[in-house]
């Protein structure tokens, strides 16, 4: 098991920052690593409250991943904090000893699209 946390200050409101967060489709517009994977992750949102918090499951035969979302409103806008867990399923558990190592760079590629796609 592998978690990546970030936290990305915007100048959009709480609103336009869920609004865009909340967007499954957009992923693909800031994370470089989604669409690239040979094998998609399906994802389902189990927590919905809007402006705040979103929580999505995403599943495939190799991986789970939960990534919770949580938008804070600031004085100058708000801040972004994307929380994501990748686990290899069963059939490459033995993965999860060095998986994190691999899901930093994964994230660190994300946060700097993020960052630009949330200014």
């Amino acid at each position: 098991m592998a978690t990546y946390v970030t936290i990305i200050p915007s100048s959009l409101t709480q609103e336009e920052a869920f609004a865009y967060m909340a967007n499954l489709h957009n992923f693909a517009k800031w994370d470089k690593g989604v669409g690239k994977s040979t094998s998609t992750l399906r994802y389902t949102t189990t927590e919905y409250d809007e402006f705040s918090n979103i929580l999505v499951r995403g599943v495939n035969t190799l991986f789970t991943s939960v990534d919770r979302i949580t938008i804070n409103k600031t004085a100058t806008g708000c801040e972004v904090i994307y929380d994501a867990t990748l686990t290899a399923n069963w059939i490459i558990a033995g993965v999860n000893l060095v998986l994190g190592k691999v899901f930093n760079k994964i994230g660190d590629t994300a946060t700097t699209g993020l960052r630009k796609a949330l200014a």
